[in-house]
């Protein structure tokens, strides 16, 4: 049986084409919607992006028909405006919201289609969760929006993964590079996917390798006891970022942890080393997401750097203990001698080309997929890439773990060979910060 299918505003600003996601079911759109999207087509940021994309499919879509009786969609499902939102709700809701005029809405098709002799299920799709909550009181069926999800709920490549082998397994590795077909049968490894392997019969007897999907095989690490920049490695995931921050044959690398647990001070430490001391780029580019992310910065006094300084706070703390800074003010002189490290936000960055360069992007998580499609076609020549953040915290409004760009980045490029991940999972930046990070 064919569905009706509500959607609320944000469904759309997340996913203009969402109209195509529901089959040969029929989709409805309350002229509230249309209000609140239009709302935000001058917005100069992925929302008004998205908001703008809509509403020219939809002007395309209406020249196919009457849109408030139901026009026919490519997927062979329909489109119909609700012009009317009255319904008995309305001596529930006293305060006349959007959101209560949306739910209205589905209500009012609710009761209608009660009354019909061929009764059809009414959905009302919403990513806001409280939306959900009121229309699931009602007695009105309500669901997340999820075809814009990446991964399912707790499955994102992580970069790791542990093997229980024979003892005698973990010493062959350490004498010659082990060909993958040696390790346990049926198992797809990804390339660069690190391979912790630990004897079957409880011995402490262990090792941990990278594979290589060109030779087939998995070899040691090349930087085993890595010490960058001053900073060395506190655990064995600090250990295995070291190994891709470092490798000249990885130049796209996604970091994921939560607060506390490396990502910055290691990815900024691997870019010092390679800039200032070994050559290998011609700057370093730090760029930080800033949510909400589009012109809010102008409203902030001061000159460029003046703004920027609240935003990329963080970037600096990490470079102060780099550089082990004792003044107010002895880091900016030391930046402004140096002339190849570059803090920007990424405001800036978006619309260059940047080759030769460590750049580094941190709070990828606050992105959509879109924008950090935007960043990695700006990547130039022998260039290197570091996305890294914590899908846990996210600020912006209409992302989730699941959709976000830092989840899209990681699991489009886990099957690339130019592509490395690792995520994180033990604090080190003080056992209160680790605790924090867990329980709260």
């Amino acid at each position: 049986m064919k569905k009706i299918y509500v959607l609320d505003t944000n469904v759309l600003l997340q996913d203009p084409y969402a109209i195509y996601s529901f089959e040969e079911n029929h989709v409805v759109i309350p002229a509230i919607v249309l209000e609140e999207v239009d709302s935000k087509k001058t917005l100069m940021d992925e929302i008004g992006r998205n908001a703008r994309t809509f509403s020219k499919l939809l002007d395309n879509i209406r020249k196919k028909g009457k849109i408030f009786e139901a026009i026919p969609l490519d997927n062979g499902g329909t489109l119909k405006i609700e012009l009317s939102d009255y319904s008995e709700l309305d001596k529930i809701f006293v305060e006349k919201t959007n959101d209560n005029r949306i739910i209205s809405v589905a209500n009012k098709i609710r009761l209608s289609e009660e009354e019909s002799e061929e009764t059809r299920p009414v959905v009302l799709v919403s990513k806001d969760t409280l939306v959900r909550v009121k229309a699931d009181a009602l007695g009105i069926q309500a669901e997340d929006y999820m075809s814009d999800r990446v991964i399912n709920d707790v499955h994102l490549y992580k970069g790791l993964r542990e093997l229980k082998v024979d003892v005698g397994l973990i010493n062959n590795f350490y004498n010659n590079a082990l060909s993958l077909s040696d390790l346990p049968m049926g198992l797809e490894f990804h390339p660069h996917e690190f391979v912790l392997l630990k004897d079957s019969l409880g011995s402490s007897s262990s090792a941990v390798g990278i594979v290589c999907k060109k030779d087939n095989v998995l070899k040691r690490l090349v930087y085993e006891n890595p010490a960058v920049w001053g900073i060395e490695a506190r655990n064995l995931q600090q250990t295995l970022a070291l190994e891709l921050l470092m490798r000249d044959d990885i130049p796209f690398v996604t970091l994921v942890g939560k607060a506390g647990t490396g990502k910055t001070l290691l990815s900024l430490a691997s870019g010092l080393e390679q800039v200032q001391d070994m050559n290998k780029f011609v700057k370093l580019l730090i760029a930080r997401a800033i949510v909400p992310l589009g012109n809010d910065i102008g409203y902030l006094p001061g000159e460029k750097q003046e703004k920027l300084r609240p935003w990329m706070q963080p970037i600096y703390d990490n470079l102060e203990f780099l550089f082990n800074t004792q003044k107010p003010g002895e880091l900016d002189g030391i930046l402004d001698g140096m002339g190849n490290i570059e803090v920007e936000a990424l405001t800036y960055v978006r619309g260059r080309s940047i080759p030769k360069q460590y750049i580094i992007i941190d709070e990828v998580q606050n992105l959509t997929k879109h924008e950090v499609k935007t960043i990695l076609t700006r990547v130039g020549e022998r260039s290197k890439i570091v996305l890294m953040g914590d899908p846990a915290q996210i600020d912006h409004p209409y992302l989730d773990e699941y959709n976000n760009g830092l989840t899209y980045a990681v699991e489009k490029f886990k099957d690339q060979a130019i592509g490395g991940h690792i995520t994180l999972e033990k604090g080190e930046r003080s056992h209160l910060a680790q605790l924090a990070a867990d329980i709260l």
